[in-house]
């Protein structure tokens, strides 16, 4: 009989700086996590679509993806694992997704647990408000277009709309949806 391994799992919660009120998820990922793995994670579980650039930062450094053509003195994301950035409660660290838009997140490690293999899958456990669209402009960009699309007489509205669709709800946030694209992450 084979003893199984036990994994350190990782409750994380992420929030989107500058959203009032806050546009946040709280998820599970094992420690052992690369960081690559996990901006995937959290592509998945705040909506964005990661069509643009991202990195974390944590205590003054940078961590990314490397890109010979683009020398940013960040380091290789793939090859360092959440644990070995996060090891205590209530640490932090930066994500940026987007440098145009800059779209700040702050990630902080709530809990730690012992579990199996199956306990630490990722999954969210719980989340508020939608996720913002992609190239609105950043925080204030869509501040600013929650308010057209509340507003039918405003003069930009229909074109938001158009842009948006007409079910877009700034309050909704599908937790089983998310966790059933997080099934697919390997």
């Amino acid at each position: 009989m084979t003893k199984e391994k036990t994994i350190s799992t990782y409750q994380l919660k992420i929030t989107l700086r500058g959203s009032r009120p806050p546009i946040w998820r709280r998820f599970i990922v094992p420690g052992s996590m690369t960081l690559a793995k996990l901006h995937q994670a959290i592509q998945i579980v705040m909506g964005w679509t990661d069509t643009h650039l991202h990195e974390f930062i944590v205590g003054g450094v940078s961590y990314g993806v490397p890109d010979p053509e683009w020398p940013s003195g960040s380091r290789n994301e793939a090859r360092v694992k959440v644990d070995q950035l996060l090891n205590k409660e209530k640490e932090k660290l930066s994500y940026l997704y987007d440098f145009g838009d800059g779209w700040e997140h702050v990630i902080k490690l709530e809990k730690i647990a012992i579990g199996d293999k199956a306990s630490s899958k990722p999954r969210c456990l719980a989340g508020k408000r939608a996720c913002p669209p992609e190239d609105c402009g950043g925080i204030y960009g869509y501040d600013e277009l929650s308010e057209i699309i509340k507003d039918p007489d405003h003069p930009e509205h229909e074109n938001m709309i158009e842009w948006l669709g007409d079910d877009i709800d700034p309050d909704f946030f599908d937790i089983d949806e998310v966790n059933e694209i997080l099934l697919s992450l390997k």
